[in-house]
């Protein structure tokens, strides 16, 4: 009895209340019971309408509506006060139906698409969970699962070591190989900046990814200081080029410091040729960076990974696994050959109240100071999921299905009466011009090219009002307006690649 006051104490209730500023501080203020039971409602809405009817070629890819009317549709408004679950499950169920469905199996747009359901329970566990990857104390499974992400990518490169970090996108890596190239040549510029630096500049291809020039801005080398190496018909980097462009800079007096080479061009699905670069890179004393953020997949399948041949004697990688392996966006590694922490000395602010040396465990796995981030998604887990899932074997089927069907596609063109390609693809981008009746007769003048142009967009604007598939186009290089389709998803067959002929011709032949 005589420690029942003191029990009583302890245990809040409406005659114990405490005040602060007005506010009851006693007891939470949501209602667990209805947040749950809106996730069980809102998760089965993801069920029955994205990831059931993913696979259902019967469904629309989109459900265009231009951005004023779809203001209108949305009810984007925030108020005052909160609004019920049932509206808000409406409103979910509005921002499903107009949004792109990347995971139609004819969603060609982009350099990614279609759904790996490893990869999405990966994110629903890390969503549910909001870990963030700087210290082990925090998130320790997923630092090691990183650890080990990071450690089978390197070996799929060739390197006996290394070390890496995921990044929010290719572009990010590329700024991180592009600053860490810059420090290697000059790690003074950590403390002291630019001023008193002579002028650096570096090298890249001028299909390379437009991402270069934003780094180079960002990191303040300047976009003039990006020397673009010519490259042949194909798309790749003219090593002899280069060479003649890195003496040209140091007899202006520059400071080389960087290549970039790329495998797997956005376009064009390019891949530079890596030894012949890694000589000069070699033969001047340069960073070798290589931009394989699409086409560093290729790695996984043995009969196509001669495509990045030359990749082991990089600097540093970029490759994104969400793309052609399918690990959800994003998910970006930076791989960088180097294993002496050059990484952690070039972005470390040693922040003492995250990265304290006194801890009680091996701080070495406290892996956050590596990066330029502070809070960081384990974006590493999606992809461990995928490939526990399917294996090195499954994964390798991927990247061969996928280059089966780009070739299967490439034969069906060359068919086709109307269709022409561009060029014949060594990767998955499958580029060609589709020339409606109209103009199948014309002379080939300026005329024919003029008309050729307007004919992909006024295609792709049909396609899209009526949510049959989804696919890019681009002019190029002085070409004319033309279609690049890139497979990627497994959902995808050889049925779809026959469909997107048909439904291109369906859609222009009376222009």
């Amino acid at each position: 009895m005589e420690g029942e006051p003191e029990q009583q104490e302890m245990v809040p209730n409406k005659k114990n209340v405490v005040l602060v500023d007005g506010i009851i501080l006693n007891g939470p203020t949501t209602d667990p019971k209805a947040g749950e039971k809106f996730v069980e409602e809102a998760c089965q809405l993801i069920m029955e309408e994205v990831i059931l009817k993913a696979p259902d070629v019967t469904e629309k890819v989109c459900e265009w509506q231009p951005p004023e009317q779809l203001k209108q549709l949305l009810d984007l408004e925030m108020r005052d006060t909160g609004e019920p679950h049932q509206r808000l499950l409406k409103l979910c169920q509005d921002v499903i139906r107009y949004s792109v469905k990347t995971n139609h199996p004819r969603f060609f747009n982009q350099l990614y698409a279609g759904i790996d359901y490893y990869a999405l329970v990966a994110r629903f566990i890390t969503e549910a969970l909001n870990p963030s990857v700087y210290t082990y104390e925090v998130s320790p499974v997923f630092l090691l699962v990183e650890e080990a992400v990071l450690k089978k990518m390197i070996e799929f490169i060739g390197w006996k070591e290394g070390d890496g970090i995921f990044n929010p996108g290719g572009s990010v890596s590329n700024m991180y190989a592009m600053n860490l190239a810059r420090y290697k040549y000059c790690p003074e510029i950590k403390e002291k900046g630019l001023s008193g630096l002579p002028r650096l500049v570096l090298f890249t291809s001028a299909e390379s990814h437009y991402s270069m020039k934003k780094a180079a801005s960002f990191l303040g080398i300047g976009t003039q200081n990006i020397y673009f190496v010519e490259t042949d018909s194909r798309g790749k980097m003219i090593p002899e080029e280069l060479e003649k462009q890195v003496q040209r800079a140091r007899k202006e007096g520059a400071a080389p410091f960087l290549v970039s080479a790329t495998c797997g061009t956005t376009v064009l699905g390019a891949f530079d040729p890596l030894d012949e670069i890694a000589d000069i890179c070699a033969r001047y004393g340069l960073w070798f960076h290589v931009d394989a953020s699409w086409g560093g997949s290729a790695l996984m399948s043995r009969k196509h990974r001669k495509l990045l041949h030359g990749i082991h004697r990089a600097d540093s990688v970029a490759w994104n696994p969400h793309k052609m392996l399918m690990a959800g966006i994003q998910c970006c590694a930076l791989l960088v050959k180097d294993n002496s922490d050059l990484l952690k000395r070039c972005y470390s602010a040693k922040a003492s109240y995250l990265f304290q040396q006194d801890k009680f465990y091996d701080v070495s796995y406290d892996t956050g100071d590596k990066s330029i981030q502070c809070s960081r998604r384990p974006d590493a887990f999606k992809f461990w999921m995928t490939w526990k899932a399917l294996g090195t074997l499954g994964l390798e089927e991927r990247v061969n299905r996928a280059l089966a069907l780009a070739r299967y596609l490439v034969e069906e063109i060359k068919k086709r009466e109307g269709f022409r390609l561009l060029l014949e693809p060594e990767f998955a981008n499958v580029c060609f011009w589709y020339i409606p009746p109209s103009l199948r007769t014309m002379e080939e003048g300026p005329e024919f090219w003029a008309k050729l142009n307007l004919v992909a967009p006024a295609i792709k604007e049909r396609m899209m009002k009526k949510g049959s598939m989804m696919l890019g186009y681009q002019p190029h290089q002085g070409k004319v307006n033309f279609f690049r389709q890139v497979v990627i998803s497994p959902q995808v067959s050889r049925e779809d690649m026959d469909f997107l002929l048909d439904e291109i011709d369906l859609l222009g032949r009376d222009m």
